[in-house]
């Protein structure tokens, strides 16, 4: 079958076009599914570049929609023809966080072999229905970037109508995160160097937009579009180079879910303003399985579409991370097949 495979030493332009074994007919408690599509994220651009080491060959992308070809014995939740979605943490299915089922040990395309392939087999538990409908690259925005801004706002934030949402940029997350907080009536502001970026997001639902290279402080700015209060929730997925900015931002009592280190890995926490402000800090990394099928259900009934920029054969794999890594995307990249 075809697949692509980093080989060492790793970087985009060691992404290898190969043939690997087909994988063969599942055993207890497995699924083989035809994968059709995958969708870019950070932590992948992360394995595929070498910036999160990972084993010579390893097949990337942890993202995958497809079709159900046949279950093992035991399998009574997937039958042949079922579209499907895999999830981030497949060993995670339910509950709170721990060590045990958060590490990236199992993580498709990072611990194990991801999704750059036609065909796998997995545990059942690996993957969740998709959303009646959707083609395979729509539902393959949804492990990672659909996920992580569904808890963000809603499992972790208990996002409320009428509350207020930053999101910062224009990415997957923060876009699904605008589709998210919009259905569920809240008020948004969001933030962009690109004024044509801000004018897509505006027309997405975003109530207020500010252009940061315009507006370096621009948590101030926030403030005084929410008439002095802050916002309820931030998304934020800077990280240390945005962090003071969405803390001047935040209202008192308000939540920021940090899920993002765009702008390095470590810096200053304005830690007097933060405890004045009575504020929390979440950091999050995706979610579990349990919460996906809930994510999946609520798409079903408000009828969210995900906003996907471009669309890559898979040997343009390489390609898409270039686009990725231009940061000229809007919403999500996806690699389809």
């Amino acid at each position: 079958m075809k697949a692509v495979a980093i080989r060492s030493p790793a970087g985009l332009d060691h992404l290898e076009v190969c043939n690997l074994p087909d994988p063969g007919v599942p055993g207890p408690g497995q699924i083989r599914v035809a994968i059709h599509a995958t969708s870019l994220n950070f932590h992948d651009l992360l394995v595929a570049n070498g910036s999160s080491p990972t084993a010579d060959g390893r097949v990337p992308m942890a993202d995958a929609g497809g079709v159900v070809e046949a279950v093992g014995e035991g399998v009574v939740e997937f039958q042949a023809g079922d579209a499907v979605v895999s999830c981030f943490f497949p060993q995670w299915r339910d509950g709170q966080p721990s060590a045990g089922v958060t590490h990236f040990r199992e993580t498709p395309g990072d611990g194990i072999d991801g999704f750059a392939c036609e065909h796998v087999i997995r545990p059942a538990s690996a993957f969740t229905l998709a959303p009646r409908g959707w083609s395979h690259a729509e539902a393959a925005t949804i492990t990672t970037a659909g996920l992580t801004a569904w808890r963000a706002l809603v499992v972790d934030g208990a996002l409320k109508a009428g509350e207020r949402v930053l999101l910062l940029g224009t990415g997957g997350v923060s876009i699904a995160a605008l589709q998210i907080a919009k259905a569920m009536g809240a008020e948004v502001v969001l933030t962009s160097s690109s004024d044509e970026k801000l004018e897509r997001a505006a027309r997405l639902g975003a109530d207020h937009v500010i252009n940061y290279k315009q507006t370096p402080e621009w948590g101030r700015k926030v403030l005084e579009l929410t008439g002095g209060h802050g916002v309820d929730h931030v998304v934020e997925v800077g990280g240390p180079g945005t962090l003071a900015q969405s803390v001047a931002a935040v209202s008192p009592g308000g939540h920021i879910a940090l899920i993002g280190v765009l702008t390095g890995w470590e810096g200053v926490v304005p830690t007097a303003q933060l405890m004045v402000k009575q504020a929390r800090i979440q950091g999050l990394i995706v979610g579990n399985r349990r919460q996906q099928q809930d994510y999946v259900a609520a798409l079903e009934r408000t009828g969210i579409r995900p906003v996907i920029d471009h669309s890559f054969g898979l040997e343009e794999l390489a390609d898409a991370f270039r686009l990725q890594q231009a940061g000229r995307h809007f919403g999500k990249i996806v690699v389809e097949w």
